[in-house]
């Protein structure tokens, strides 16, 4: 029998790997027609005219439609799932969103027109034939000069730019302890744009059935029941009457989280022409239409005393949230802020959050949503700290680490740890990474003429939040008399494994046979409620839905048990699969007991765990320079990581794995480049948006450092994306620590090998 702890190949591979997925090119309505939008080419202006006379008339066209068509029909703006207090005092600034845009446009890649033909090469030619005249105007793509009392305008109605400000911690402490501190180090932090680039680009099938009233959307998403939310309202009915469906989803990390405007555009075409619609992504398209993510600029500095001990961090933050509101823009940069704090103990913590307009597209939460920036904004000062005190930078952070028994701890800024032990993770890597005989092997790298440089970061983050309140998730079990499992579930696989991860929960809590078992998720129809799979949350959530489920169930046959044990009911117990008559090694297991059931017995919930948990880690990474290239190459990455209770070791370290990639790539090399003169996306396509190979990441070494949580039944803290939360800052860490001895006190990310030798260049000429 298949047990929680035991690693398992995912059963879901069979099919993926070998052509039975069924992602959205795999599915073909009968009679479908294609959509292609148009889009702007400039990157501000005023829209002075759309003409599609000469496109209408075209073969195989269905209908053209403008922004002035859908707002004709009464479809309402995109709205944002939160707000933060304006700039001003007042209400956060929410700029009218529409499906298409109307009277002007705000980023090259806006959707001004959108044909519908019966083929993709009718709807290409039509789209190639209709005329955008754009009035343009000056453009601001930086955040920094966003805010600049000069800057372009992206909204009339905006005059500074700016959209919400967002202000937390003890402002005046930390004023008072920079004031008194023996050390007060400053920088600023660039933490660079970049976009998911998942291997299937974004795409959606839509279609409407008249008689009942009802839209239909098919696409890959990690959160249908979020998507359904989000396009109702724009098509002006309740999500009940937008049934959402997720085929297989190659690849989202958080940006297919959210309803796009393209989503409400179909379905309305769909319904005014009466046919089946597809609209799928080239790649060119999807560089310019998908969620951007992080771009912000941070100013930090941090106070410490004598001893090295931390007394205060300021930080002043202005993200950029490119030209409009998509659902989950305004999330990332505030709703994690809480990892400021690290897994350190500072007495004093205030942060500034300025979100501004640009003229790119709409930035979204990207696996980690916030984590990484606040883990990279602590551990960079750190290290900065740690060089300008003279203190070996693992034991600065040693100084500093919250005591294990301290937990729970209270950071005093936002987060309350409910366990861990810090210190004992940090050990182990030091240990697994060798970090006291770095000094040998930087020595060796100088003999063969190479600069090496170890990296290290201390992450946490908030996993299945909010803290005060964790959203809930929803799970439905169903058990035949004969064991088969049905368990119909709110989260959403977009590559994580869950009915991998699900199966092992019940087989472990019912003693039943993993074959048996099916997971039924991704549709808003089949499953009535759910919240979705972000966040690190879909073990802790769902896993505890399934698990609180089973036990109803478990309690609902305890009768039973005890008449076929012969025993009274308040005697049983049940544990391993099996019911058991308590002081004796009498039992019954629970297959047995429900063979005598003559209908399946079901129950489901809708329910939140106790509190969000907090995985936790160390992360060692060494890298060599090339100094005549400023080539960076990986020399080892070392991980521990305390995830909880780890239901399946193998998908952990996967997870781990792959976000260590992720965070790799943005450090080294990803960037996605506005022109600031014209605001082009000049990173466009693969050619010029650089992505990590194989051959760029070393051997991951990855050790686990279990401390379960009590927030949740199955005692697990979340895994998806603690790999990139710490591998953004130990990359960086590396690249800095090995320019160090020739001067360099920072360098911003990515680190490509052109500003790694521009930067050596800047110290010989120095």
């Amino acid at each position: 029998m298949l047990k929680i702890g035991q690693s398992q190949l995912r059963f879901e591979d069979d099919a993926l790997i070998t052509g039975r997925g069924r992602y959205m090119n795999d599915l073909a309505p009968k009679g479908e027609s294609m959509a292609v939008f148009v889009r702007s080419q400039a990157a501000s202006g005023r829209i002075v005219s759309v003409d599609t006379e000469a496109a209408i008339d075209m073969p195989e066209v269905l209908g053209i439609f403008t922004g002035a068509d859908l707002k004709a029909a009464g479809l309402q703006p995109i709205q944002p799932r939160g707000k933060h207090p304006g700039p001003d005092g007042g209400e956060m600034r929410v700029p009218v969103f529409y499906p298409l845009a109307a009277d002007a446009v705000r980023y090259v890649g806006d959707p001004v027109a959108m044909v519908v033909a019966e083929t993709k090469e009718a709807a290409l030619a039509a789209a190639e034939a209709v005329t955008v005249e754009i009035e343009e105007r000056p453009v601001v793509i930086d955040p920094l000069e966003s805010v600049s009392p000069d800057a372009p305008l992206v909204w009339d109605e905006f005059p500074d730019n700016r959209c919400f400000t967002f202000e937390t911690g003890d402002k005046a402490g930390v004023s008072a302890a920079i004031a008194s501190a023996h050390t007060v180090v400053r920088q600023r932090l660039r933490i660079s744009r970049v976009t998911a680039a998942p291997i299937e680009t974004r795409g959606a099938i839509a279609s409407y059935d008249d008689a009942a009233g009802l839209y239909r959307l098919e696409l890959g998403t990690q959160a249908p029941h979020r998507i359904s939310g989000d396009v109702a309202p724009v098509l002006g009915v309740s999500p009940d009457k937008v049934h959402v469906v997720a085929s297989d989803c190659g690849g989202s990390f958080g940006m297919k989280n959210a309803g796009y405007p393209e989503y409400p555009a179909l379905l309305w075409a769909a319904k005014r022409t009466g046919r089946t619609i597809r609209w799928a992504a080239d790649r060119l398209e999807s560089f310019q239409s998908d969620a951007h993510a992080r771009d912000m600029w941070a100013d930090a500095a941090l106070a410490l005393d004598a001893d090295g001990k931390f007394l205060g961090l300021d930080v002043h933050v202005r993200a950029n949230l490119g030209a409009y509101l998509g659902p989950a823009t305004v999330h990332p940069p505030v709703a994690n802020l809480g990892g400021l704090a690290g897994v350190y103990r500072t007495p004093n913590i205030h942060a500034k959050v300025d979100g501004v307009f640009t003229n790119t597209q709409q930035t979204a939460p990207y696996r980690g949503a916030g984590r990484p920036e606040a883990t990279y904004i602590i551990e960079r000062m750190i290290d900065l700290a740690a060089y300008e005190m003279g203190i070996d930078r693992a034991e600065l952070r040693r100084r500093n680490l919250v005591p294990k028994e301290a937990m729970p701890y209270s950071s005093g800024f936002i987060f309350t740890y409910d366990s861990g032990d810090f210190p004992g993770v940090l050990d182990k890597a030091l240990e697994m990474a060798d970090w006291s005989g770095f000094e040998a092997r930087r020595m060796g790298a100088k003999a063969r003429g190479k600069l090496r440089g170890i990296g290290i970061a201390n992450p946490i983050e908030i996993a299945g939040g909010p803290a005060a309140k964790p959203n809930p998730e929803f799970a439905r079990v169903e058990i035949a008399p004969n064991g088969k499992v049905r368990i119909h579930v709110g989260s959403m696989d977009s590559g994580q494994g869950h009915d991998t991860a699900f199966r092992q929960v019940i087989a472990d809590r019912l003693g039943l046979d993993t074959q048996d078992m099916e997971i039924v998720t991704g549709d808003t129809h089949e499953v009535p409620q759910g919240t979705g799979t972000f966040g690190s949350r879909t073990l802790a959530a769902a896993g505890g839905a399934i698990w609180t489920a089973a036990d109803t169930i478990i309690e609902k046959l305890k009768d039973q048990a005890a008449e076929q044990l012969e025993a009274d009911k308040a005697d049983i117990l049940f544990e391993s699969g099996e019911y058991r008559i308590a002081g004796t090694d009498r039992a019954i297991s629970f297959a047995e007991v429900i063979a005598g059931e003559s209908v399946p017995l079901s129950a489901e919930n809708f329910v939140s765990n106790e509190g969000a948990t907090f995985p936790n880690g160390c992360h060692i990474c060494e890298v060599e320079i090339d100094p005549e290239t400023g080539q960076v190459e990986l020399a080892s990455y070392c991980v521990v990581d305390d995830v909880g209770l780890m239901v399946n070791p193998l998908l952990v370290k996967g997870q781990i794995t792959g976000g260590v990639a992720q965070g790799l790539g943005q450090a080294l090399m990803e960037n996605a480049i506005y022109d600031p003169n014209s605001g082009q996306l000049l990173s466009a396509t693969f050619m010029d948006y650089a992505m990590p190979h194989a051959s760029d990441m070393a051997g991951v070494e990855i050790a686990g450092f279990s401390v379960p949580t009590k927030q949740n039944p199955l005692g697990v803290k979340g895994a998806g994306e603690a790999g990139t939360v710490g591998a953004l800052s130990a990359v960086i860490s590396a690249v800095a620590d090995a320019l160090h001895p020739l001067g360099v006190r920072h360098i911003d990310m990515p680190a490509t090998p052109e500003r790694v030798w521009r930067c050596l260049q800047m110290q010989h000429m120095d």
